[in-house]
């Protein structure tokens, strides 16, 4: 892999900064928390993200909007570590080098992910499953036996409360409804204090009382973490959206508010009519 300019002539253990104009973003105000320059992907001489640059602030909500590969999921991949690019940084805060990190390094940093098919332990309860999240010991011994301090409590209280399964702490979780299970999941990924949120489809499924208790969670979420949403269904991205990406080609094609991507002709050709529909 090609390493941009200001990374080339670094050892492989040195940490290398961010470039001087984002170090001093990083620095003031809320700053930018994640960051990806130049990025490019190619998977058999297709090119899924072609000079790819997105930031994203501190408690940021986030929607990124596109067809079908534009390069939303290659995104994801590359900032989680799953995809290695052939050009390009990815940088989380000011030392975090996510090209140098393995996927598991970059999740324990604080970048959650949360698929769009729910993963959940279906044989435990509401409450177990946000137990196991929570412990920071994976060993099966300590993951059996531990008991949560009161403080973790108080958080596992906080958590049921947010995503709305206080009264489903006991209940299986093979048997709570679909919509149920997605905020488990995302219940999951807070128990682990993550400050950035990778959330694909989230309301796929979903009954329109779901789609609106999910678009109150997300916005509850933001401010306290980053939060980057993936999603097609455009209503729910307008009840959520402050500022949206669209992605096409694996490049950003527009930027801003809903109201200013919906009215960008070249948004409006790309999606043949769906999005101002």
């Amino acid at each position: 892999m090609r390493l941009p300019a200001w990374l080339q002539n670094r050892t492989a253990v040195e940490a290398a900064p961010p470039p001087r104009d984002l170090a001093h973003r990083l620095e003031t105000g809320r700053g930018v928390i994640l960051y990806m320059e130049g990025v490019s992907v190619s998977f058999d001489g297709f090119k899924a993200l072609n000079d790819l640059s997105l930031y994203i602030d501190e408690g940021e909500l986030r929607c990124i909007i596109g067809p079908n590969g534009a390069g939303k999921s290659t995104m994801m991949d590359v900032i989680t570590g799953k995809t290695r690019p052939d050009t390009g940084s990815v940088w989380f805060g000011q030392t975090l080098d996510c090209l140098r990190r393995e996927p598991w390094e970059i999740a324990a940093a604080g970048v959650g992910r949360k698929f769009q098919k729910p993963t959940v332990f279906e044989q435990l309860s509401v409450l177990e499953n946000l137990e196991v999240a929570m412990q920071a010991d994976k060993r099966v011994r300590i993951s059996l036996f531990a008991r949560p301090t009161p403080a973790q409590r108080q958080q596992l209280d906080e958590v049921l409360t947010l995503i709305g399964l206080s009264g489903e702490r006991d209940r299986l979780a093979g048997l709570i409804s679909h919509g149920q299970k997605q905020w488990l999941e995302i219940g999951m990924l807070l128990m682990q204090n993550p400050r950035v949120l990778l959330v694909d489809e989230p309301v796929a499924g979903m009954t329109p009382g779901e789609v609106e208790r999910t678009a109150e969670l997300l916005n509850a979420l933001a401010g306290k973490h980053s939060v980057i949403v993936v999603e097609h269904d455009m209503a729910f991205v307008r009840a959520i959206a402050r500022k949206v990406t669209v992605l096409h080609q694996g490049s950003v094609l527009a930027e801003g508010s809903m109201d200013q991507v919906q009215a960008d002709p070249r948004v409006q050709e790309v999606y043949l009519g769906e999005v101002v529909a």
